[in-house]
């Protein structure tokens, strides 16, 4: 299996930092699985992009938090175009809010959708990507709000902190089998996120004095699903302009 048959799936890659992700991978000669969940426009403008690039691209629609219709969707793609040799969990929401005004709903939307995600996503993927016997790349997307807290975040900060312990535990039950599993911890990233946040919070939080671009979380996500990363698992890997 030469890199132009590796197939990554990426969650939530119709935009933002997964729209930036797939279209370096899609560069560098990686087949993609293109996840979305209700903006079919910003999809199929993303796999025009891609498909650019000269890649084979198929199409997912799923709630992460549907643990059966993420598992009938993800079996059926791998039964279509074969097992994964990338998956790259990038999907989440936030819901913020100061603790004592957090509602159940407010903390269980965001737990479960987050941290449940990582089981329904990587558990259906897991059996096809060792069965192919020649390794394999799983990324997830944690935050700097999961290594440090974050006031408003309660809920957020909880869902990536798990996120963190379970990419940890993963690496060490895949690591015999060649699979990497690392996590990355982006700051404050150019996304509809973090668009309501001022300049002068920004100055103020981060040392760098700006947003980082998505792009710069796609390149260590393309560096991570590469050949030279093949010694590289466990690991969170921080990209927040010194935030912490």
């Amino acid at each position: 299996m030469n890199k132009q048959n590796k197939r990554v799936l990426i969650t939530g890659s119709s935009r933002g930092i997964g729209k930036a992700i797939a279209l370096q991978l899609a560069e560098a000669g990686f087949d993609i699985a293109l996840h979305f969940h209700s903006n079919q426009a910003a999809a199929d403008e993303t796999k025009e992009a891609l498909i650019s690039h000269g890649v084979q691209v198929s199409c997912l629609q799923f709630d992460i938090a549907d643990r059966e219709k993420v598992k009938a969707a993800i079996e059926d793609d791998i039964a279509e175009h074969g097992a994964y040799y990338g998956v790259i969990l990038n999907a989440g929401i936030n819901c913020d809010t100061a603790f004592p005004a957090m509602t159940e709903n407010e903390w269980d939307s965001v737990v479960h959708t987050n941290l449940d995600g990582f089981y329904n996503v990587i558990h259906p993927t897991v059996m096809p990507m060792i069965q192919t016997r020649i390794g394999g790349r799983i990324i997830t997307m944690a935050s700097v709000s999961g290594i440090a807290g974050n006031r408003g975040q309660v809920n957020y900060s909880a869902s990536k902190a798990g996120i963190i312990g379970a990419t940890k535990a993963l690496s060490l039950e895949l690591a015999k089998r060649k699979i990497t599993v690392n996590c990355i911890a982006p700051g404050l990233i150019e996304t509809d996120m973090v668009a309501d946040i001022p300049k002068e919070m920004v100055n103020d939080l981060v040392p760098m004095r700006r947003m980082g671009k998505p792009s710069e979380i796609a390149g260590l996500a393309k560096f991570l699903m590469s050949e030279d990363a093949a010694y590289i698992t466990r690991q969170v890997i921080s990209v927040n302009g010194g935030m912490i």
